[in-house]
């Protein structure tokens, strides 16, 4: 329903204003969140049966093919950011904080869709579905790419624990010989 009856060209420059506030402000609420919100059992954020591990996502949207070419946030925002897209560094430390930017990322991109109601205060009734079909298709290729993703890491850092405890085990039999 629109309240606020703005003039055409107004209400585009407000529509190229909003979104992009909006946007960003998403990013920033989830930066300033402490990392325990995003610990990677949580229920939002955990792999679940119908996802298959992830496998889903290549079996019905074919991730592995186009997960490339989607831009990596975290080169954005240097300071508190974390590039996600290629790891030079598979460490148990690196591994597990890939889980938690992943899980961050996925919630920055769902509260980026959330705000499209916002523009039924200024535009005609047709502009803000237009807005969540553009949010939808910028967004839910990044949440798939990252649900996709974090089993995959997941698995890995649990090999590579697994690995570590045999390694340490058979060193400490060793010693006792």
């Amino acid at each position: 329903m629109r309240i606020i009856c703005l003039s055409d060209t107004w209400t585009v420059v407000m529509c190229f204003l909003v979104w992009p506030l909006l946007q960003v402000g998403s990013v920033v609420v989830c930066l300033n969140l402490p990392d325990s919100f995003f610990a990677p059992d949580i229920f939002l954020f955990r792999s679940h049966s119908f996802e298959k591990d992830g496998l889903i996502y290549n079996r019905i949207f074919r991730v592995r093919r186009w997960k490339h070419l989607l831009p990596d946030g975290g080169m954005v925002w240097k300071k508190r950011g974390f590039k996600k897209k290629k790891l030079d560094n598979f460490s148990e430390e690196t591994l597990k904080r890939f889980l938690v930017e992943s899980a961050r990322g996925e919630m920055a991109h769902w509260l980026a869709i959330l705000p499209f109601w916002v523009f039924w205060f200024f535009t005609p009734p047709l502009v803000p579905w237009v807005m969540l079909v553009y949010a939808l298709s910028v967004n839910i290729p990044c949440i798939i790419v990252q649900r996709y993703n974090r089993p995959r890491v997941e698995r890995l850092l649990k090999s590579k624990i697994k690995r570590q405890d045999r390694v340490s085990s058979y060193a400490q039999k060793t010693r006792c010989i």
